[in-house]
Parts: C-alpha cells; structure tokens; sequence
C-alpha cells in the first residue's frame, strides 16, 4: 500500500534522509518513531507531495509518486505537525470546504462531514466559529478534515499534539476502527509510549535513517534490549547491592532500604544468570521480577548502539 525507495532528502549540504526504503502493507497502523529532527516530518512531507526528493520515489496505492502526484493526493489523508485554520469558518463550513475540494457531491459531502464531526468528537461543536476552538479541538478538527473525503491511506504527523488525555484515548479507539475498516495508517511521534499500544508495526528512524523496522512483535524479540530488574532482599541485601553494582552492562542502579531497581542491557539468559549470582553471593532473595521492554528502552538501545 505504501512503498517508500531510496528516499533522499538534501537542504544544500545537510542530509535530512539517507536511502530509506520501507514497505506498508495494506492495513498496517505503523508507528514512525524517532526524535525531533531524525526525518519523520521530511518523509511524511514527501509521501504527501508536498516536498520533491533529491533521490528515489514512492508508490502509494499502485501510484508513483514521482509520476503521478496527484493520484497519490486523491489516495491520502495528510494530517501535518502544524496547520492554519480559516478562523471566521463555522466547523461545519471548514470541512464542507475541504469536502468540496475533493470535488465530493453535495449529497454525499453532507454524509462525509457528518461522519467527520461524529468520528472527531466535534459534533456538538458544528455550528462554533473554528477561531474560538481550544488547540485540543482545532487539533481534532484537522484529524476531521483527514477523514473527511474517506482515503484508503492516512498519514499523521503528531496527531496527539495537543490533546488532553481523554482525547489520547479516544484517538486511539478511532485509528483501532479505522484499521478495522481496512485503512493504512503512519503515524508518527517522538512521543513512544503514544504508540506502543495502537500500532502493528514500527520504525526507528534517527539521524535520517531508518534503523529498524517491522512488526512490533518481532522488534521487542530481536534486539537486546534495556531491561527493568527489581529486586527485594530478605536478609544480606549489602552482598546483593555488591553483585549488582559490579554487572556489565550497569546502566542506572537505584536502592532504597531492601529493594533494588536495576537498569541494565541484558537477554533472558543474562537475567538467569544474575538471579544465580545474588544467590550464591549469601543474599536472600524474596522477589525477582523483569518490566517488559519498552518502545522507550528499544529506542535507547538502538540509537546509542548506531551511534
């Protein structure tokens, strides 16, 4: 659905992106993760034909972009990182504009609006002037305007911006029905916990290249990640705090009274083999539990590996 080759992105001597190359099959939520000014907005921008590459091309359902840019705009919903609003517009006006500029039919704009507004939450919002909106409602207003001509494909750039914590959930609940509904979604975010929990498949990307990419499943499983140790002493916790502060790998040790929180990059076996050490220094152990690996801790991991 998309197909990103060799993308190439120069401002004079500066390289913004380096050869990425990525496929997004039909139905994927795919989180494009990675920090301010890594690439994400420069690839977005291009899959929206809103920047030329200095190398390489797309295809965005069946056409390329480098060919025929208009067909990918009529394919795609392009919700940018910052927009300007016609503030004298009433909600409802703004996106019949939008709506109409898709050469959408009246009878069917007025279904497509509708759905919009109900979709964003911004029904009881239709008739309010879109210059009193709140930056929560105008950022929900601009996700309503993505929607309203009903792409297969839609890309977000930091749609989460700005949106209170119910309003996080709720963005969550409508991408979980847009992917039920068949869309392809990108979205992205230097905010990793927005995506851990809605997305099918990942990507890295930081210093403009990709690092690593592919279901969220297989990402956690093959890299050696940074791991949460917490441990709990009964009796000899000195001994135990000893072996601790000796591992390779140490990356943050904190200890209040008998309990430890280790931060350390270790696989499984690694974790066995530390539970065994404590053991056998004399320190007794009442619990032993590892945090499952984040997005953050994989983003940390990979980045200072790559760098």
């Amino acid at each position: 659905m998309i197909e990103i080759i060799d993308f190439t992105k120069r401002y004079g001597g500066l390289l913004a992106v380096d050869r990425l190359t990525l496929k997004i099959a039909a139905g994927e939520v795919f989180g494009f993760i990675g920090p301010n000014g890594a690439g994400k907005s420069t690839t977005i921008r291009f899959l929206a034909t809103l920047l030329r590459a200095s190398e390489g091309d797309a295809i965005v359902c069946g056409h390329r972009l480098g060919r025929d840019p208009l067909a990918v705009r009529r394919s795609i919903g392009y919700m940018p990182d910052s927009f300007g609003f016609y503030n004298a517009m009433k909600v409802r006006e703004f996106l019949d504009f939008f709506a109409l500029a898709h050469r959408m039919p009246i009878a069917r704009r007025r279904k497509a609006v509708d759905e919009a507004l109900e979709d964003s939450g911004l029904s009881e919002k239709s008739n309010a002037p879109v210059g009193g909106l709140s930056r929560g409602m105008k950022q929900r207003l601009c996700l309503a305007k993505t929607l309203v001509h009903d792409p297969p494909v839609l890309i977000l750039d930091e749609p989460a911006n700005g949106l209170d914590p119910r309003a996080r959930v709720e963005l969550k609940r409508l991408l979980d029905r847009l992917r039920r509904a068949g869309k392809t979604i990108l979205i992205s975010s230097h905010v990793l916990a927005e995506l851990a929990d809605c997305c099918t498949s990942i990507g890295i990307i930081d210093r403009g290249r990709l690092l690593v990419h592919g279901p969220i499943e297989e990402v956690l499983g093959g890299i050696r990640h940074v791991r949460l140790l917490r441990v709990e002493f009964l009796e000899n916790a000195a001994a135990g705090e000893k072996v601790l502060r000796d591992l390779d790998g140490l990356r943050d040790l904190r200890i209040d009274g008998d309990q430890a929180a280790v931060e350390l990059a270790a696989d499984d076996r690694r974790l066995a083999e530390i539970l065994e050490l404590l053991l056998a220094s004399g320190a007794r152990v009442t619990s032993y539990s590892v945090e499952e690996p984040t997005l953050e801790g994989i983003f940390m991991s990979i980045t200072e590996n790559d760098g």
